[in-house]
């Protein structure tokens, strides 16, 4: 491999840009993340980082899909579709206590649908090999999706415009409250979706 030279600018890649947004981000939060900041991060001028990203937006958008696709690279589905279903829930909500920073972001801002689907494609095939209509399963998923994103945001403070983030409890009052939450879910959308391969199957 050769040495980048003394003083020789960074090569830069959105690859490259994004991982070091999350970086900036885990570090310093979601307001201290401009171009400007993370040009200097880079070790580069913030105007060299429009070849790459269009604009803030576009970064932000940039994360929200680098790291959804971690959570769901974690999650690695397998077994029946409620397994699965909780195995994405854990997964994701790893990732967002991981990151509580971007958690008002992912919370604020979707990921692309089309990325969504192509990396949610092994728990949905769950669904499809337990008789569950597509639709149904992304009402599940989706539903999920969201109970995840809002317990996190308890635990891990307020969303953008809000007061104080909530004080300080145990680690293990959230496990508890999440753990029983996403059962009662699964164990009702089970009731709601779920189906004998012999029937017709059930819409939400």
């Amino acid at each position: 491999m050769t040495q980048r030279g003394r003083g020789r600018p960074a090569v830069l890649t959105v690859e490259r840009i994004v991982d070091a947004a999350v970086e900036v981000l885990d570090a310093e939060g979601l307001d201290a993340l401009t171009m400007r900041r993370l040009g200097s991060h880079l070790g580069v001028a913030a105007m060299s980082l429009y070849r790459h990203v269009p604009n803030r937006d576009a970064l932000l958008a940039e994360i929200v899909n680098r790291l959804f696709a971690e959570a769901v690279t974690q999650s690695r589905p397998g077994g029946p579709w409620p397994e699965a279903l909780s195995g994405f829930a854990g997964a994701y909500r790893r990732m967002l206590l991981s990151h509580p920073h971007a958690v008002p972001l992912l919370a604020t801002h979707p990921v692309d649908v089309e990325l969504g689907l192509e990396l949610l494609g092994g728990l949905l095939d769950r669904f499809d090999e337990g008789g569950v209509p597509r639709e149904s399963a992304l009402t599940a998923v989706q539903s999920v999706g969201v109970y995840v994103l809002g317990h996190a945001l308890a635990q891990v403070g307020a969303p953008p415009g809000g007061e104080e983030p909530p004080p300080e409890t145990d680690q293990t009052f959230y496990d508890q409250w999440f753990d029983t939450g996403l059962s009662a879910m699964v164990s009702g959308f089970e009731r709601i979706i779920g189906c004998d391969p012999s029937k017709p199957p059930l819409s939400v």
